[in-house]
């Protein structure tokens, strides 16, 4: 079951991705091909039953619904993303910045965010305000192919020296890109190197982990970005498929 709802998500990302393409000029064929057909997605988000593609498939739900001005929908479905897997959170700052009307899509999180806090609590007690935790303890563990280990290990540098260098710059590019959008930039391109900048400053990388900027990506005219991901691809190629 679980795998089918993994297969259903991935299928859903892209089509999404090749409805919006043609607004964005690009081709609708390549930016779901870019997505639906990276074999980590096929074999990890698929075959492994991951719930990275139902947190995808809702934040991407919401730049959707940004990009077509419905901010409070936007709000609502960036909150349900961020509920699934609090990695997806990062897109909502930028979609903030480059929406109309900001107030509703605060007004959509808030929603969202009392009712998931309501429901949870009903479901959990207490115990729901543990997953929290999850993605800070994460950080401390390390995956083998993670950049910063491989960083740590083709240096010789400390792992926890590679790991700090690694989110300061991730700190500073993240500001760089707010300022950038709220300039008035791009805010899908910005939220897309964002993305791709957490999974290469992350110390805890698995290859599942690419779908969250994969349609960003596909959808953020930046070929360098692409090929970026292309590469960290073919990296983590070796983690868990044998080749």
């Amino acid at each position: 079951m679980l795998k089918a709802v993994a297969a259903a998500s991935a299928l859903a990302l892209a089509l999404l991705v090749s409805r919006l393409a043609p607004a964005r000029g690009i081709d609708p064929l390549r930016a779901a091909a870019f997505v639906a057909l990276n074999p980590l997605v096929l074999v990890h988000v698929v075959g492994g039953a991951h719930n990275d593609g139902i947190a995808t498939l809702a934040a991407m739900l919401g730049v959707a619904a940004v990009l077509s001005s419905r901010e409070f929908t936007g709000g609502v479905a960036l909150t349900a993303a961020a509920a699934v897997k609090v990695s997806a959170i990062v897109v909502a700052p930028f979609a903030l910045l480059g929406s109309k009307h900001r107030a509703k899509l605060l007004f959509g999180a808030l929603g969202a965010s009392v009712t998931i806090a309501i429901a949870g609590q009903l479901a959990f007690g207490w115990n729901w305000l543990d997953a929290i935790g999850l993605a800070g303890e994460n950080q401390s563990r390390t995956s083998h192919l993670s950049i910063p280990t491989t960083m740590a290990r083709l240096t010789g540098l400390d792992p926890g020296t590679t790991r700090a260098a690694a989110l300061a710059l991730y700190a500073a590019l993240v500001i760089y890109l707010l300022t950038w959008t709220w300039r008035g930039h791009d805010w899908l391109r910005a939220a897309a190197w964002a993305t791709f900048g957490l999974l290469i400053a992350t110390s805890w990388l698995l290859p599942w982990y690419l779908i969250w900027a994969l349609p960003l990506a596909a959808l953020s005219r930046d070929r360098l970005l692409r090929l970026l991901l292309l590469a960290l691809t073919a990296h983590q190629l070796g983690a868990r498929i044998p080749i």
